[in-house]
């Protein structure tokens, strides 16, 4: 038995080696559970919705079961002869021109404050600089509840014991504030965001430039807007983009304080998707047809801005 072994010396067989991916298939490998992820939780119900917005899907077509009956653009149609859309968008447009603007100007401020070397911020200032934006937004809601309280609320107090006002104000009872009065608590919880984009983009910031500046004679204020402002440029279109894409899409700081009144005061363009689609008569291909509308508004103001915000980055 011992004879038919082969010798220990004696040379193996070379092993067939498997041929290597390239590395066009080793990154579409690598990215596939990615692909099928987004598919899953992004694409899938983005073309769910555009279908849902061709289809007619009320309470009987629920019941009756996928496919529902095609309904052409007749959705489309009847939103766009339907006042209170227009009237919902035009308070979407005028909630998030006031949101971005507040918290560019102020996320930018803090940001400089946070920066400058020569203000003492101890960690924990920093901490509370950033905390609103962990806090949950119908949480947040329902605190501003109790600050606008009209007999009871803070605010009023605080502003009555200065002089400020005469006689309280029902900051989300009356349709004159209720709008501007929800801007306040969705600034206050989302600020944190701008802030921290700012500040991370500023500490990226050479300190050359401003050597430079300083030995050309250039102050702080003439320094910021010839050194800082253009470098931050990229930084401050994504900010731009960002905010504006998200308080478009504002509906927990509605639903928690005026829930669209007084009257429809307060209706923004989610708050509309929503009522039509989850409201009697519970018309849910209008409300998606409502929605993709708002998707396009957020895409084309998205493409302005990386247009003219961009336009001059090298």
């Amino acid at each position: 038995m011992s004879e038919d072994r082969p010798p220990a010396n004696a040379a193996q067989a070379p092993r067939e080696t498997k041929p290597e991916l390239s590395a066009g298939k080793f990154v579409l490998l690598m990215n596939a559970p990615s692909v099928v992820l987004l598919s899953v939780v992004l694409i899938f119900p983005l073309a769910y919705a555009v279908y849902l917005s061709f289809s007619r899907v009320r309470v009987g077509e629920l019941r009756r079961g996928f496919p529902y009956p095609f309904y052409g653009l007749e959705n489309y149609s009847r939103l766009f002869e339907d006042d209170l859309f227009w009237l919902a968008l035009g308070h979407t447009f005028i909630f998030a021109f006031i949101v971005v603007v507040v918290e560019v100007v102020l996320g930018l401020g803090v940001a400089l404050l946070i920066n400058n070397r020569k203000l003492w911020l101890s960690r924990a200032s920093r901490f509370l600089v950033l905390l609103p934006y962990g806090v949950p937004p119908i949480a947040n809601g329902l605190v501003w509840i109790y600050i606008y309280n009209f007999k009871l609320g803070f605010l009023n107090r605080f502003l009555s014991s200065l002089g400020v006002i005469d006689e309280y104000i029902d900051w989300t009872g009356n349709p004159d504030t209720a709008l501007y009065a929800i801007t306040v608590p969705y600034i206050w919880r989302t600020l944190p965001f701008a802030v921290l984009l700012f500040h991370a983009a500023l500490q990226g910031l050479s300190r050359d430039y401003y050597e430079a500046a300083q030995v050309d004679g250039a102050g702080y204020w003439r320094s910021f807007f010839h050194v800082t402002l253009p470098l931050l440029r990229p930084v401050l279109a994504v900010v731009v983009i960002l905010r504006t894409s998200f308080a478009f899409l504002v509906f927990d700081e509605v639903l928690a304080l005026t829930q669209g009144g007084p009257g429809d005061a307060t209706w923004v363009a989610t708050w509309f998707a929503y009522k039509k689609a989850f409201a009697p008569p519970f018309n849910i291909g209008l409300g998606s047809a409502s929605a993709n509308v708002l998707a396009i508004v957020i895409g084309v103001l998205a493409v302005l801005y990386v247009r003219y915000l961009y336009r001059r980055v090298d």
